[in-house]
């Protein structure tokens, strides 16, 4: 088996992979985007597959005679437990794309993208809500991040389910007056809450759509609507509540340390949202560095590669140069 390229790097999300082979100086051999990766809708075996065939357009456009590298390197969505981690790695290693394999979840890829060292913390708040710390020496701060049921609130999905919530029973007469029930409705060009919960029950409206109704909630809740405003002051809670918990996890609550924020609903830099997070921030980890990442999150899992390798700081640099 000829091996060329240091670290097969992999970014997996629900929706889309990026993959990037990288050489032992740093630079992108190659590089391809594939389908999301789901384990637990298709299973593991076929989820593995949807991957391979991106992995392997990597390895075939890099030149003949690449098969493998040194190290893969995947950070892995639904990769939330270390069981499920220990499944994929022997899943990923039974492929032979490389000698050895690391699979963590893809927070961690957040994470590194948007650090100089394997040091800090990262909230991640996209469709879901997660938070992940690490130390140079290895260690980690994590939480499941499985839904309610891991104590979990926020996430695009969540935010859009409350604001569902409180729209509903506005309109009825149980809850309390927002602008909420004719905002969420009137996106889709309907004029009532009663339509949009006929039309989403029924499937005239599909579910993955709900997504949509978080950039509403944000809208109303800056024109000054209570309930808005509301959900929008406890996302910045729960983000400052994770982040400060893993801070102090790794010994780093009252050291300068990175804080890191990604996802589609951070990233979009929400003034409400932004502002709050950083008040509280200020309170409960004076000394943390926060900024929002703009990386490539393959980027961060191949960093963390190269980490695996012992690669020298300039290698690292190399490869952070052609992400940024």
């Amino acid at each position: 088996m000829g091996v060329k390229g240091s670290v097969l790097a992999i970014d997996a999300g629900n929706s889309k992979t990026d993959v990037a082979l990288i050489g032992a100086d740093g630079s992108l051999l190659s590089t391809a985007r594939g389908g999301g990766f789901q384990p637990p809708v298709v299973g593991i075996g076929t989820a593995v597959d949807v991957l391979g065939a991106t992995v392997e357009r990597v390895l075939a456009s890099a030149g003949a005679g690449v098969e493998a590298v040194a190290h893969v390197s995947a950070c892995l969505a639904n990769a939330d437990l270390p069981v499920e981690e220990e499944q994929l790695t022997e899943a990923l290693g039974a492929r032979g794309w490389g000698r050895t394999v690391e699979v963590r979840n893809d927070t961690f890829a957040i994470l590194r993208a948007g650090v100089d060292e394997p040091r800090g913390v990262a909230v991640v708040c996209g469709a879901g809500i997660n938070c992940v710390g690490m130390l140079p020496d290895g260690r980690t701060a994590r939480f499941p991040a499985i839904g309610r049921i891991s104590g979990d609130w926020g996430g695009g999905s969540g935010l859009a389910e409350e604001a569902l919530w409180y729209a509903a029973r506005a309109e009825d007469g149980r809850g309390e007056p927002t602008e909420l029930a004719r905002a969420l409705p009137g996106h889709f060009g309907l004029g009532s809450m009663y339509a949009l919960i006929e039309a989403l029950h029924l499937g005239r409206i599909e579910y993955e759509r709900r997504h949509e109704l978080t950039p509403v909630l944000f809208a109303v809740g800056a024109a000054g609507d209570a309930v808005a405003h509301g959900l929008v002051d406890r996302l910045a809670q729960e983000v400052v509540a994770m982040a400060s918990v893993a801070l102090s996890r790794l010994g780093l609550l009252d050291e300068h340390a990175p804080v890191v924020l990604g996802g589609s609903v951070l990233a979009a830099r929400h003034p409400q949202l932004d502002d709050r997070i950083a008040g509280l921030l200020a309170v409960k980890a004076p000394k943390a560095v926060v900024r929002v990442v703009k990386e490539s999150p393959v980027l961060g899992a191949g960093l963390l590669g190269l980490d695996h390798t012992g690669a020298a700081t300039e290698v690292h640099d190399r490869l952070r140069a052609q992400y940024t």
